[in-house]
Order: C-alpha cells, then structure tokens, then sequence
C-alpha cells in the first residue's frame, strides 16, 4: 500500500496504527518516531517498526505518509521541523480531536507538491504509552477526515484506505462543524469527569476513603475518562476554546433548569429530560457504538 510509512508519536493511537501496519504489511518500511528517548527505546524493544529514531527530520525522508500522532499543542512544532524534509507527493496526515487549530498548525509547513488530510480517530483508552497500543482500537469506530478545498482526492482515497485496514468507519467532515460536535461528544463529558472527580479529591478524608471503596458504575465510568492523558487533553481545551465554551454554556443553562426542577419537586419536567436521553442511547446503541 505505501512504500515508506512515518508514524510521529508512539502513544496509544500511533502504536496502535504501527501494530496493524506491520501485521496487514501496509508499508515496506514502518518508521517511528518520537522525540522521547524512552519512548524510542520501549518502541524498539517492543518491535513496533523496522526503524525507530528521536530525528524527525530523519525520520520522515522519502516517506510517502507521514502521520502525527502527538498532543494538539506539539502539532506545530513537529510540522515546522518536518517540513524541510517532506518529499514531492508526500502525504500528511494527524489524528488529533482538534481540526482547525491543527489546521492552521500543519498547513502552512506543507508546501506546493506536500498534500494534507486532517484526520481524527474516535477511538481510545484512559491508558497511554506504546505499551497501551492494540490492533483492534478503531474496530467499528469513526475515523472522521476533514480535507482542505486543495486537498487532492488521491490523497484522501490513501488515507481513508489506511483507515479501513484498521477497520474503522470514515466520515468526511467540515472541520469547524467536527470541532462542535466533538466539543459535546468527547470534551464537554471530559471535563465534566475531571470536575466531578476533582470533587471527590477534595472532600474530608473519611468521606472520600468511602466513595472510592463504595464506588458505583456511574463514578467508576468517570475515574476512568478521567484517567485520560492530561496533556494530550490540556491542549484539547486550550484549541477547542470557542467550541468547548459554546457547548459548556448550554450544558450550564441545562444543568440550572434541572437543580429549579429538583428544588421544586417537577417530577414531569425530569421524568421528560431522563425519557429523551434514554432514547439517546437506545440510538447510539442501534448504531454499535455502546462499547
């Protein structure tokens, strides 16, 4: 499928993405790269690709995709030290959960003869590292790519192909309109994890002893989204400000609306809310995207 494939990054995703590389041999030649020592030296020992280097411009010579699977904030950084070494035809391409701050990060370090197709994996765990990788991650997930107006169609026919082999579903979306659906369905319930769990860090010692031990599964699902990453999701925060922003103003009118109706005994007006979500669910269950 590609002659030479660079993966920058080797947390969960960029792992997982190597592991599937080299089982389906996608690639004649899987380089990865971080800019971590450490992380280099698990990759290697792990034998996730042919090479492993901290050099990104090394790294990326002669390569036909090069995929950038690190937090949002690195995203410029990372384009702007590649981009002397990206060939004629290269194909660029990130799976960060923001579109248009990684947009305007990578596309300007992308040359005439460089194509770029920002890209976004809905897939992940609370657990991070090149250990935490597996083949099946993006089973039956969506792999949502929101190429340019000057993005070729070759270029997105490659890269939706990667996707497939990895066995994700592909949509092409508008990236300010994926920023805002995002923004609901992955970084608005985030943050709420990392309140309510915050919460619980704070309360007096003998209280916060009893809710850890007498955790229920609505608390235990939250420790775990709350698990996630915090640096990849402080970036995720700071470049999806306005979005984020936009839907925790309405997720805080909705919340004020419940706490009237708990104080004043509006029996209907939850019974109403709590019938609406379930039938939420009923079709994100339908569409086989429960687990």
């Amino acid at each position: 499928m590609f002659e030479k494939v660079t993966i920058i990054g080797m947390g969960l995703i960029g792992s997982s993405v190597a592991r599937i590389i080299l089982k389906k041999r996608l690639a004649k030649v899987l380089v990865a790269a971080d800019a971590s020592l450490d992380v280099c030296k698990r990759v290697h020992d792990l034998g996730l690709a042919h090479k492993v280097t901290d050099n990104l411009t090394e790294a990326v010579e002669g390569a036909d995709l090069i995929m950038i699977a690190v937090p949002v904030g690195a995203m410029r950084i990372v384009a702007e030290r590649i981009a002397p070494a990206l060939k004629q035809g290269a194909i660029v391409t990130d799976t960060g959960s923001v579109k248009m701050a990684v947009i305007d990060a990578v596309k300007p370090f992308c040359r005439p003869g460089v194509e770029f197709v920002p890209g976004h994996p809905i897939a992940g765990t609370e657990f991070s590292g090149p250990e935490a990788g597996f083949t099946e991650l993006f089973e039956n997930r969506w792999c949502v790519l929101t190429p340019l107006p000057d993005t070729s169609v070759r270029a997105v026919e490659k890269v939706t192909k990667l996707w497939e082999e990895c066995s994700a579903r592909i949509e092409i979306m508008d990236p300010a309109h994926h920023d805002l659906v995002l923004g609901i369905t992955s970084h608005l319930p985030h943050l709420i994890a990392y309140t309510i769990v915050g919460t619980a860090t704070e309360l007096e010692d003998d209280i916060k002893s009893d809710v850890i031990k007498f955790s229920a599964s609505g608390f235990r699902d939250f420790t775990r989204i709350a698990a996630s990453d915090p640096v990849m999701w402080r970036d995720i925060f700071l470049n999806n400000k306005s979005a984020v922003l936009e839907v925790l103003q309405r997720f805080s009118e909705d919340l004020t609306a419940l706490q009237k109706a708990i104080r004043q005994g509006n029996g209907d007006y939850l019974y109403d809310v709590f019938t609406k979500t379930r039938a939420i669910r009923k079709q994100i269950v339908e569409q086989g995207q429960a687990e």
